[in-house]
């Protein structure tokens, strides 16, 4: 611009002082070179500045748009993933409290089974046990009976004064001698509840 400029000024002072001077309201030959020099740089703005410079600023808009919706997008994105995250965060909750339901139902299932378990054991033995000392009061009394016979057949013997050998003898006076004390032990059991 100020090539075209200074090539043209030196034209337009030798123009000026061919005629003789400058009139300030008719145009001389410096204002025409300028208001030419000033079309030729309007000419090449708009042909060669301008169009790059609109095609820059419009290319910055539409990337500014352009960032813009994937801006918009990435939010919508963002809040979809956060709201498919609560979502599945209560799933999660709604599963862990069903599974510590489910296992809170089954430990109290054990709980049961194995109260019923160790009654039905504990019946067992209780009813074994009884069995056992009912067997071994038997064998007890049996004993009891054949040595309180002979104690009872010898102290017997000894204060009548004759000999009580008889077996058949001796096993009645032994059997007669036990039932009077089983009634005579289950009379005094009877009198001791009454007086409770």
């Amino acid at each position: 611009m100020s090539s075209v400029t200074s090539l043209l000024l030196p034209l337009a002072t030798t123009a000026a002082e061919e005629e003789g001077g400058s009139n300030f309201l008719v145009p001389n030959a410096t204002f025409l070179i300028e208001l030419l020099a000033f079309g030729i740089i309007l000419a090449i703005l708009g042909k060669f500045v301008i169009p790059p410079i609109n095609r820059a600023m419009t290319a910055r808009q539409d990337a500014i748009r352009k960032q813009f919706n994937d801006l918009e997008s990435a939010k919508s994105d963002a809040e979809k993933a956060e709201h498919e995250f609560k979502a599945q965060i209560a799933d999660a909750r709604h599963e862990a409290a069903r599974i510590r339901e489910e296992a809170r139902e089954q430990g109290a299932a054990i709980v049961a089974e194995m109260r019923e378990q160790a009654q039905a054991e504990a019946s067992r033995i209780v009813e074994h046990a009884q069995a056992q000392i009912a067997a071994e009061r038997q064998q007890a009394v049996a004993t009891l009976r054949a040595e309180v016979g002979s104690l009872a057949t010898t102290l017997a013997g000894r204060i009548v004064g004759e000999s009580l050998e008889d077996d058949d003898r001796s096993n009645r006076v032994v059997d007669r001698f036990l039932a009077d004390l089983e009634t005579l032990e289950t009379s005094q059991t009877a009198g001791q509840s009454g007086a409770q």
